[in-house]
């Protein structure tokens, strides 16, 4: 794992996620003429595999035929090589890069005169561009097109040449589209990302003045394949923002079923599928539907075994989502002792996967957790973990989480008897919050709760508490109030401390009473699937 001051490589960095497949092919293909055998960049292939971290002095020790003025460009040289194997070895399960190989075939068959048989194989390439919505591709594909009428010099050379102008007009206006709406969902993606859902009226005054106009122009376009995901996946990000999460949830199984109704486009767009995936699960936690949760995260597990396979990021999305998905599983169902194993594994996914992932994925993980903790009762793992997120010194990226860990933080302290500079703790709470514009009615009524908490007698208590649980109690359904609730089960927390009862004791009674109310059909996967993805 990289050390935070520490020199970042980019070809050690490629050398160390190097599969054992990648380096055996990558030595077949280095070594495939005779004049490679012993080259320096092998050398420095080898001298990368065997360390544990880059120090270009123990590189030089231990490669001494490799002088400091030969080792930049050798690093050039063998990145470049090991691209060229890794191409080689991932383009026939990659259709675009396959696809992309195509047309530099006939690029060569092109400068070499065989014009006939460049059009034969550009004629095929052009159609499985077409099939996997390639658009970019496309726009070189119909370049070439150009190029072979004109040298052909046929009677149809005009007709032709209006036919590829009209083509690329197309598809510059799709291009224009797709650019338009992919930014939408990128610009709500990343607002919920710095600020989390919408605080207050002017919050979603401005959500709705900015976004919905500009969403609501593409309403009635005529859209393919890539404009529609990203016509989903804005909608579903825009609603998710403004507390709507029925219509978020609607459009993430929109989002999701785009996919199964044109499979070929899982393995090409690989991200945004198992993202829509997430946003389904998502909004299925936040709605309590805990048996569709449970069987959509069952298939989301089987969908990772091929798609979250297909190359080293899709696995680390899929990981983190699985992860997410049993997190939100224990946290629904009060099981947080079951889920502790859960905690460990994380652990090694972030060791694993902690240069590559960024903060953004990193905190949410970390919030979750430490919730886990919390319900376990497990105090010091759950401080331990929000301390991760507290000393985060960039407070624009997930700013909602900030100020719920140091709130979750102050609920620790307290229950594990650590109240000694409570009063700092408070204030310092409180002064973040204001200063991250985030304080709301709820936060107030509970940091003044442990304001008073030193004035409250012990036999009091239980009554205060108590009015402190019917004041908190209104706000599970004010429209901007209740997103506390998303983050922190207050509610459970002061029964179990009314009750004596663990918090875990209380969620999962309040689940299985949840659970008894359900009227749901057993029914087979398939079947369901195709009910809830509407396939």
């Amino acid at each position: 794992m990289q050390k935070k001051n520490e020199k970042r490589e980019g070809v050690f960095d490629l050398v160390k996620l190097m599969s054992k497949a990648e380096k055996r092919n990558f030595k077949l293909y280095s070594t495939r003429l005779g004049c490679n055998e012993g080259a320096k960049f092998l050398l420095l292939f080898d001298c990368f595999d065997a360390m544990e971290q880059y120090d270009e002095a123990k590189v030089l020790a231990l490669c001494p035929t490799i002088s400091k003025q030969q080792l930049p460009n050798l690093k050039a040289h063998l990145y470049k090589q090991i691209l060229i194997s890794l191409r080689m070895l991932n383009v026939q399960h990659s259709p675009s890069l396959e696809i992309r190989e195509q047309i530099d075939f006939v690029k060569i068959l092109f400068d070499k005169g065989l014009y006939v048989e460049a059009q034969k194989m550009l004629d095929k390439v052009e159609k499985r561009a077409a099939e996997y919505e390639l658009l970019p591709t496309i726009l070189d594909i119909v370049e070439l097109k150009r190029q072979l009428k004109v040298l052909s010099y046929s009677s149809e050379m005009t007709t032709a040449a209006d036919v590829t102008a009209r083509t690329a007009d197309v598809i510059s206006e799709k291009l224009s589209n797709i650019a338009g709406l992919s930014r939408l969902a990128v610009q709500c993606y990343a607002l919920h990302q710095n600020l989390g859902f919408a605080r207050s009226q002017k919050d979603l005054d401005r959500l709705n003045s900015y976004f919905k106009p500009r969403i609501e122009s593409y309403e009635k376009m005529d859209m393919g394949f890539t404009e529609r995901f990203y016509f989903y996946q804005a909608k579903a990000w825009y609603y998710y923002i403004g507390h709507k999460t029925a219509l978020s949830y609607r459009y993430a199984l929109k989002w999701v079923a785009h996919f199964e109704s044109k499979p070929e486009m899982k393995e090409i767009m690989y991200d945004g599928y198992m993202r829509g995936y997430s946003h389904v699960l998502d909004g299925m936690f936040l709605m309590h539907k805990y048996s569709a949760f449970v069987r959509t995260l069952e298939e989301f597990e089987k969908e990772s075994q091929t798609i979250g396979k297909l190359n080293d990021n899709a696995e680390m999305i899929s990981q983190g989502i699985l992860f997410t998905g049993q997190l939100n599983k224990c946290l629904m169902s009060g099981t947080y002792k079951d889920g502790l194993w859960i905690a460990k594994n994380i652990d090694s996914y972030l060791k694993k996967y902690g240069d590559r992932l960024t903060l953004h994925e990193k905190i949410p993980l970390y919030y979750k957790v430490a919730t886990l903790y919390f319900g376990d009762g497990n105090y010091a793992k759950c401080i331990e973990t929000l301390s991760k997120i507290i000393s985060v010194k960039d407070h624009n990226i997930r700013r909602d989480l900030q100020c719920y860990a140091r709130m979750l933080n102050l609920m620790a302290l307290y229950d594990a008897g650590l109240d000694f500079n409570i009063d700092y703790q408070i204030r310092s709470v409180y002064a973040f919050i204001v200063k991250m514009k985030d304080m709301t009615e709820m936060k107030d009524e509970l940091l003044s709760f442990f304001k008073s908490f030193g004035n409250i007698n012990a036999i009091d208590l239980k009554k205060e508490l108590k009015v402190l649980h019917e004041r908190l109690k209104p706000y599970e359904n004010h429209p901007y109030e209740r997103r506390t609730f998303y983050y922190i089960d207050l509610l459970s927390w002061l029964e179990s401390k009314i009750t004596d009862r663990s918090m875990g004791e209380i969620v999962r009674a309040k689940f299985e009473l949840s659970q008894a109310k359900e009227t749901t059909k057993p029914e087979n996967n398939k079947k369901w699937l195709h009910r809830l993805f509407g396939i």
